[in-house]
């Protein structure tokens, strides 16, 4: 699968209608107030040539996370994310890169159209260089996170950026021609839903090739599969979850797994983050 084609897996999978429907003027205002937080700080990082804005939010000289974008962009429940890792014990220090540079996808077309015009290798670096940059403000050590596109950046991350010490996927796993799971160099851990339907991404399918991959890669690994649950079940807040019913991801379950998993991740970061 060719990287410039990659995110075409989810106009495959996502109800035409869901992904043509605009979002409601009262939706995109829950947004915007969303993600009005005085914690979160922006920043600017160099690497190479290049400039990216970047927010901060969490306790100076604790171990760092760097929290990945989903295809959406910087929005409201990335930012969501990264402060409710800030806050979990002992405390983290975590970073969003904005990787589409100041653009944010308001409906499912408009977001594959940013994923579709990421250049995935400069994420990598982007990655890279938020990485080096908690390092060198107080975090002796620094893992990696992200949500359906920004998971398989993670696990790629966990490949490519050897300054990385360990990282947690949730929902997306890379192609190959990006980086092959089986060469990750650090722990790795994997979520997914029962009921994900893009194939070859983040469906069951490719969650337990996935496994065989870091089974093979003879580092730390787990990979839990949720029952009863479709793609971006972390999105709990009321416009994520009303952002993923329109998109027709509707669960079978009365139980809300993003506790457990919230559980695992502090658990795992706790594990390999601490000095």
């Amino acid at each position: 699968m060719a990287l410039l084609n990659y995110s075409r897996v989810f106009s495959k999978t996502l109800n035409s209608k869901a992904v043509s429907r605009t979002l409601t003027p009262s939706f995109a205002r829950l947004q915007i107030r969303s993600m009005a937080t005085s914690e979160i700080k922006k920043i600017q990082i160099q690497r190479d040539d290049t400039t990216f804005d970047a927010y901060v939010v969490g306790k100076e000289d604790a171990p760092g996370i760097v929290v990945l974008q989903e295809w959406w962009g910087v929005d409201f429940e990335i930012k969501n994310h990264a402060l409710k890792i800030s806050k979990l014990d002992p405390g983290y220090k975590t970073l969003i890169p904005d990787l589409y540079r100041g653009k944010v996808g308001l409906d499912a077309a408009e977001a594959q159209h940013l994923m579709d015009g990421l250049d995935w290798q400069g994420a990598v670096k982007d990655i890279q260089a938020s990485v080096n940059w908690l390092k060198a403000n107080g975090s002796k050590k620094v893992g990696v996170t992200g949500y359906c596109m920004g998971g398989a950046l993670a696990i790629a991350s966990s490949v490519l950026v050897p300054e990385v010490d360990a990282a947690v996927a949730f929902y997306g796993v890379p192609p190959n021609e990006l980086a092959d799971p089986a060469n990750i160099k650090v722990p790795v851990q994997a979520h997914f839903g029962e009921l994900d339907n893009i194939v070859g991404f983040s469906d069951v399918k490719t969650a337990k090739a996935l496994e065989e991959k870091l089974k093979a890669s003879g580092k730390p690994y787990e990979v839990y599969i949720y029952p009863g649950v479709t793609h971006a079940f972390m999105n709990t807040s009321p416009e994520g979850v009303e952002r993923r019913k329109n998109l027709g991801m509707i669960d079978q379950t009365e139980a809300d797994p993003a506790d457990e998993a919230w559980s695992r991740f502090q658990s795992w970061m706790n594990r390999y983050l601490s000095a």
